[in-house]
């Protein structure tokens, strides 16, 4: 059976990231994509120039009309940008039965903020205890705990337990921001918690990366795939999209993976 998986996340028109990454993502991993979309943004490969919050009630509008009519298996969560959004997303899954996969999108690559500041406690109190996992990056956890970003793997473990204590089922905190050749990243669950190693890639082109990993987990959630085992499909998925982004000409910034990597024909030149 192919997974219906339900995007809720804002638009970038560069296709880097959003939902364009997450429809990219869900079709490459099997799923079949849906979106509601919570924000126009005006960015490419060197950042944002600016951003639209859609109407929370358009939002809520959009989520009710997927669910009156199609089947949900999994539910990724991006960017949201206010308050009001947070809560209308949150009150709109209510019920629902599917996994939710929470990617707490905060800042854009290039630093530009696309949460408003007091949208984020609406996040922690309204959809963080809904979420079957979350998906943090180092500053995003430091973040959403009011603390500096987490600088070595032990700091990693006491910022996932403490995230843990807000309520969601589960905690992927990315290590890419760390130090080093590694790229480690740390499932905690509260019966414990794993590492899922990786090896870092010397490359630019990492835009949308977050969006990436989150869609790609809640698919791979959607396929039924038990957590740590779609967790490293995910980390074995995210790598070689970015292993394989050299082969795109994309912009002269920060350029996007290759979500269609495995795809090894798709240019009679390549």
């Amino acid at each position: 059976m192919i997974p219906n998986i339900l995007s809720i996340a804002g638009s970038d028109p560069s296709g880097g990231a959003g939902i364009q990454a997450d429809i990219k993502t869900i079709s490459a991993e099997g799923g079949y994509a849906m979106a509601a979309i919570t924000a126009l943004t005006a960015q490419n490969t060197q950042g944002v120039t600016g951003f639209e919050v859609t109407a929370p009630g358009l939002v809520r509008d959009q989520i009710a009309a997927i669910r009156e009519d199609i089947r949900i298996d999994a539910v990724k969560i991006g960017m949201l940008g206010s308050a009001e959004v947070v809560e209308v997303v949150a009150r709109a899954l209510e019920g629902i039965e599917a996994p939710i996969v929470l990617d707490p999108v905060m800042v854009a690559k290039g630093g530009d903020r696309l949460l408003a500041t007091d949208a984020v406690l609406a996040l922690r109190d309204a959809l963080l205890p809904i979420a079957t996992v979350i998906t943090p990056n180092l500053p995003e956890a430091g973040d959403l705990l009011g603390e500096t970003a987490p600088t070595t793997r032990d700091e990693m473990q006491a910022q996932a337990a403490a995230l843990l204590a807000l309520g969601p089922a589960a905690v992927l905190l990315k290590g890419g921001h760390l130090p080093g050749d590694g790229c480690p990243d740390l499932l905690a669950r509260r019966e414990g918690a794993v590492w899922i190693e990786g090896t870092r890639h010397a490359t630019r082109n990492t835009h949308g990366t977050g969006c990436t990993l989150s869609s790609a987990l809640a698919t791979a959630l959607g396929h039924r795939l038990p957590l740590e085992d779609a967790a490293r499909r995910t980390k074995a998925y995210v790598a070689a999209s970015i292993a394989g982004a050299g082969r795109l000409t994309v912009g002269s910034g920060h350029g996007p993976v290759h979500h269609f990597h495995a795809i090894t024909r798709g240019n009679h030149n390549d």
